[in-house]
Parts: C-alpha cells; structure tokens; sequence
C-alpha cells in the first residue's frame, strides 16, 4: 500500500450513470432520473475513499508514520501535531483505526461518530442526513432539498417533588402484587429472574394530576452519587414521559446492584443509557457470570453529562468500568466521552514532578497516559520500553489490513503486541506513581452487531428461543397428519 498526500480519488466518476441500481433508493415512480434517486450508504462505501473523507475533516497524512502503513494526523493552529488524534488507514483505504482504541471506522460510520468535524454539521441533524450531505459533496452529487424540521422551545419543566407521586413496591413474595408489573416487562422480554434481582430499585409511580386523576408508569429512581437515599427523578415507562426533573437532574444517575454492593465499594461498573437496557444485559449474561451480581449498574437515561460520569468516576476509579452503551452513533459518541472522562480521572490523581512534568504536559486532555511524546520519558528502560510497543503495534496493524496473513499469525502477533503493551503500562505507572488498583481500566461492550442495543438483542434471542422450540412439535404434527392419511 503506498501512502499518498491529500487528494480526490482518481478512479472516482463523478456522474452516477453507470453506478450500480441497487445502490441508489428510487424516490419517484417506476421511471427515475438521477434527480429522482438518492445514493445509499452502500453506495458511499463503494465510491468513496477513507481518505478523502479524514482530508475533509481536516486531517493530513502524516509521513513520518510509513508508507507501509499510512497514518493521518490533525495539526492546531500553530502547525503542532495534536497528540492522541491520528487514524491509522486499513482495508486498503476503506477504513481507518484511531490507536489504541480497536474500533474500526469506515466513511459512513466516521462521519456519523464525529460530526462537528465537518461543514454539514447542525445542532440536532440526523446522522444518516449528516451522511447523505457529506458524501453527495464529496462526490459531486446533488443533494436533495429537505425542510428540516423546526425545533420548539422546550417547556418549563414542573419540578421533581416525590411527594406528587404514590408508590407501589415490587413484592418478590406476593405473586397477585407482582402481576401489577407484568404489562411493563413482559413486553421487554424482562422475566421475573431479572426483576426480583433488580426489585428494590423500581418500582410503579401514580403521579396525582391536577384534575385529580392518575397516570401510573414503570419508575427507576435516580439519586446522587454522594447521596443514595436520595431520589433526584424518575427514568419511566408506560407513556411518552421519559424523566421527571429535578433541580439536580444533569447529576441523578440509576444506581444498582442486585447484592447491594455499595457503589464505593464495586469493583466492577457497567454503563448504560437506560434501564432497560441494564436490565436485558444482566439477563443475557447472568447464567455465564454469576459476579455481575455484585457489580453496580448504572443507566445515564440519555447521553451521560459531565456531572453523571464524574460524580460515579470519583467514587470508582480501583472499578473497571464497562461501557455498554448502544451499538449506533449516539452510543458510540456516549462511549468516547465517558472513556475522555476515564481518562482525565486517571491523570487528575497524578502527582506533577519536575521529572514527570514534561511528559505529563504533552498528553492531550481526554487521551490515555500512553499518548504522550515518548521521547520526554526517561531512558534506561521505559523510552525502550514505549519503542518496542509502538513497533509492534505497528506491525500488527499491518498484518491485518494486508489480507495477506494468517488468522493465526495475526492472532499471535496480537498477543505480542498485548504483551509488550503490559510491560510498557507496568513501567509508565513506576514512573508516574500511579497504584496499579488506581489505575482505571475500561472495556468497551457492544451487543450482537445485529442489533442497536441490549434490550433489542434480549427480544430477538427470546424470538428465535420460541421459533426453535415450535419447529418439532410442527414436524410432530406434520407426521401425525401423514399418519392419518395414511390410515384413510
């Protein structure tokens, strides 16, 4: 593969006449003309190239990186290489790799995880319309007019008071009390396992209307970090209201944990952006995990705030923190912000030296403590050290975006690279004095790339359950039909 500057794609025909049919979506009768048809996203990947989209973005290749494995960089105003933000170029340019995060990236789903990073971006645009604006540039297509919608001001909210509200508890010993909850989680795929496990932390909430009326949901209790007696809002179902908020709404979080573990005391935390997507994940996996009982959940109800991941990450940081937020843009966005926190909580609790001092300064804010510039580290062991993890690194994303290697050689080049890291990580946290407990880990956990979520995941497993378990009694009844005739 040969690195190459800044550039359109030469093998790029900027009129769609002879492009594939079945790329593009026909808008228009039976009869259409390029004006009548819109380009899929099948259509982007095939004709666009990973590096005009990362040029578009702002990003330049950076030559010092190879030819062999070509790299693109982001530059400040000063012409200063920005640590940390650098995609390495895989699949022969139809994706790239942001080191040392694993996630693939290819046109479509870059665009969609960093929008603001081009000139289509709008406060509220839809991912896919985002996409669709982008790529028709690039490609010197036109682009449908649309009438975007018009954003009403949102109303002044009543605040939280859980006095408006009388509760019902879920009874894991009265089964008459427990059928009250059935509507709500029955048609999630929720069963009463999961239920009793998570039961002291939802419950039904009637909120008295001003008419004297009662509109009744399914309500999971956010508090404070800090404060677990205290309850700031409702996460609800069973009806177009999504939370009540409160005064302290942006720092409530859902805060669980079917042993009781305090969350001080967890040693394991698993994000999500809703209950029920927490709820779904236990139960998928607590037949093959019997320690998720101790662990803590947390559900952010939406995008998690600056205040939400703070307030856990203060109490958390020996935890490692499970990210399990939904499997689209706005979960992978969700997932970059909560790993940018990680990270600063990490080097927050860092003691500046004047022998740390410099490398801790080149360290961007937001990145892991292995993005600084390697040669501010100490010779003698650990600059050796940061050298021959980079080389490995690089040699292991080479050999997996060739396509010329085995699976096994890439496997066992991997385990190398994997190992030289966890020398390099024991000798950096030496250096800065970091507790090898305090030194936060994180795993990134997506459902079955099948589904957006956990919750979507848990229904489509349960459909197939009944569809396999309906197969021999249908070819039961089928024989016995054949038995019949026969005797006729």
């Amino acid at each position: 593969m040969k690195g190459r500057p800044e550039r359109r794609n030469p093998n790029r025909n900027d009129t769609p006449a002879c492009a594939d049919d079945n790329a593009w979506t026909h808008t228009k009768g039976n009869k259409a003309t390029m004006n009548d048809r819109r380009p899929t996203h099948d259509y982007f990947l095939q004709r666009l190239d990973i590096r005009d989209v990362l040029a578009d973005a702002g990003y330049r290749q950076n030559r010092r990186f190879g030819l062999r494995l070509p790299s693109y960089i982001r530059t400040d105003s000063e012409g200063r290489r920005i640590r940390g933000d650098k995609f390495v170029i895989t699949q022969q340019g139809k994706c790239c790799v942001q080191p040392p995060r694993q996630r693939e990236y290819d046109v479509v789903s870059f665009i969609e995880e960093h929008p603001q990073l081009f000139a289509e971006y709008r406060e509220g645009i839809a991912p896919d319309r985002l996409v669709e604006l982008v790529c028709n540039r690039l490609l010197n297509l036109p682009v449908e007019e649309r009438e975007e919608p018009i954003e009403r001001p949102r109303q002044e909210l009543r605040p939280f008071d859980i006095a408006d509200y009388d509760l019902y508890e879920f009874d894991p010993k009265d089964r008459e009390a427990q059928q009250k909850f059935a509507p709500y989680f029955e048609q999630r795929g929720i069963d009463l396992g999961t239920q009793h496990a998570f039961y002291r932390d939802f419950c039904l909430a009637a909120e008295r209307r001003e008419d004297g009326g009662r509109e009744t949901r399914l309500a999971f209790p956010m508090t404070l970090p800090k404060d677990a007696g205290r309850i700031v809002g409702f996460e609800q179902y069973g009806s177009d209201k999504g939370m009540d908020e409160g005064r302290h709404s942006s720092e409530g979080l859902w805060i669980a944990s079917p042993a009781r573990t305090p969350l001080a005391e967890a040693k394991h935390i698993y994000w999500f952006e809703n209950t029920c997507n927490a709820m779904a994940y236990y139960q998928l996996h607590r037949a093959k995990k019997p320690e998720l009982r101790k662990a803590v959940f947390v559900s952010t109800n939406g995008e998690p705030t600056e205040k939400q991941m703070r307030g856990v990450l203060e109490l958390t940081v020996p935890a490692t923190q499970h990210i399990c937020f939904d499997n689209n843009a706005d979960g992978w966005h969700s997932a970059w912000n909560l790993e940018k926190e990680i990270c600063r909580s990490v080097r927050y609790a860092i003691e500046e030296t004047p022998e740390r001092k410099p490398y801790l300064d080149s360290i961007p804010d937001g990145v892991d403590l292995t993005e600084g510039e390697f040669y501010l580290l100490p010779e003698g062991g650990l600059r050796e050290s940061n050298m021959r993890f980079d080389a490995e690194r690089e040699e292991a994303f080479s050999m997996r975006s060739s396509g010329l290697c085995a699976p096994e050689d890439i496997k066992d080049q991997i385990d190398t690279m994997n190992k030289c890291y966890r020398e390099y990580r024991e000798k950096l946290r030496e250096f800065l004095g970091i507790d090898r407990e305090h030194d936060v880990a994180f795993i990134c956990e997506k459902a079955d790339y099948r589904h957006t979520s956990w919750a979507a995941q848990l229904l489509a497993e349960q459909s197939r359950e009944v569809s396999v378990g309906q197969e021999p009694e249908q070819e039961e009844n089928a024989g016995q039909e054949r038995q019949t005739h026969f005797r006729r």
